[in-house]
């Protein structure tokens, strides 16, 4: 019986420190955080178009490509595909990617293409892609809006996001395609 009054008060513990304390603590912390820690959401006009932190699916000819999903960018199963760089199954969906842009791209070869443009990312909501990654993709955004090249390479270089620490410099999709359609 004492074994079992003291598991009993170990687990209510437990219970009142991972089950209300904890999560009280992390919900005050995040009152300190941009947004009280609900995600920076980008705003177009007072409408709420996406999350700045979170994928999204643009497959359109006249918008840039971020990295594909391993989820669908459905954003209540965060996840990589788990699947190994030989996993045949992998293997092909990878090439299914790169031929899908290829055909987009026909001005680029096989080799042009980074790699975070054909791999999911290991949330499979990567919002982010590198700069070259985003300036491959003008000539064809260009054509597809009549827009100058140059134009679009400027508005690429302006949404360069420069790492704080350490890392590489990347271009947010979601920032970039608002500020694309904004162009006039």
């Amino acid at each position: 019986m004492k074994k079992l009054i003291s598991i009993l008060t170990f687990s209510l513990l437990l219970i009142v420190l991972f089950g209300v304390l904890y999560p009280v603590m992390i919900w005050g912390i995040a009152q300190f955080a941009p947004n009280q820690g609900k995600g920076e959401t980008i705003e177009v006009k007072g409408k709420t178009v996406g999350y700045k932190n979170l994928g999204q699916n643009f497959d359109q000819p006249n918008y840039f490509w971020g990295r594909p999903s391993a989820v669908d960018y459905k954003t209540d199963g965060s996840a990589g595909s788990n699947k190994g760089p030989t996993n045949p199954d992998y293997l092909k969906q990878e090439q299914e990617r790169l031929d899908h842009f290829l055909k987009a791209h026909p001005y680029l070869k096989e080799g042009d293409v980074p790699s975070e443009m054909i791999t999911a990312s290991g949330s499979g909501l990567d919002p982010d892609i590198t700069p070259q990654g985003a300036l491959i993709q003008v000539k064809r955004i260009a054509k597809a809006r009549n827009i100058a090249e140059d134009k679009l390479i400027q508005l690429v270089k302006s949404k360069i996001n420069q790492p704080k620490l350490m890392g590489i410099p990347t271009v947010n999709v979601l920032e970039l395609n608002v500020a694309l359609d904004q162009l006039k």
